[in-house]
């Protein structure tokens, strides 16, 4: 067999080796897994894990049957401005809120992208600030500030 589409075979090699990876690493040091009733801290990592494992090997089979195109050069620009802005967001949350720390993601995540629009990037994240604060400390009541200390 020859491989006809060389961009789905390696994105099904990523995606088999980072499910299988959270998989055994769930096992590995043994989270509670409980059951699907009462679901423990490894439940759904564990799972989640190998359906993605398993798209990964899937979109590896695939590759040999459909053709594609060659697989592009690394586009380190997003990578390091999208991990950038969660590294960002991780270390700025507890100082300046949830809403001002999802709103900083957003605009910096966004120079990854081929363009920057600061006013569709602010309402984005206007958008998603509230949406979270909505979900995470209302709706399941974690413990995050929404707003900086000296605000309130």
């Amino acid at each position: 067999m020859r491989l006809r589409n060389p961009k789905d075979f390696w994105a099904g090699v990523m995606f088999a080796l980072i499910g299988f990876a959270f998989a055994y690493v769930v096992k590995h040091f043994e989270y509670p897994m409980g059951d699907s009733r009462r679901m423990g801290p490894g439940f759904f990592p564990y799972y989640l894990g190998l359906v993605l494992g398993a798209l990964g090997v899937f979109i590896c089979v695939k590759s040999f049957l459909s053709d594609g195109g060659p697989v592009s050069k690394f586009a380190w620009k997003p990578i390091f401005w999208i991990l950038g802005a969660v590294i960002v967001f991780g270390l700025t949350v507890k100082h300046i809120g949830l809403a001002l720390a999802i709103i900083v993601l957003v605009l910096l995540s966004s120079f990854g992208g081929h363009e920057f629009k600061l006013k569709e990037q602010l309402i984005a994240g206007v958008i998603l600030a509230v949406g979270s604060v909505a979900v995470f400390v209302y709706g399941l009541k974690l413990p995050f500030p929404i707003w900086p200390a000296f605000i309130g």
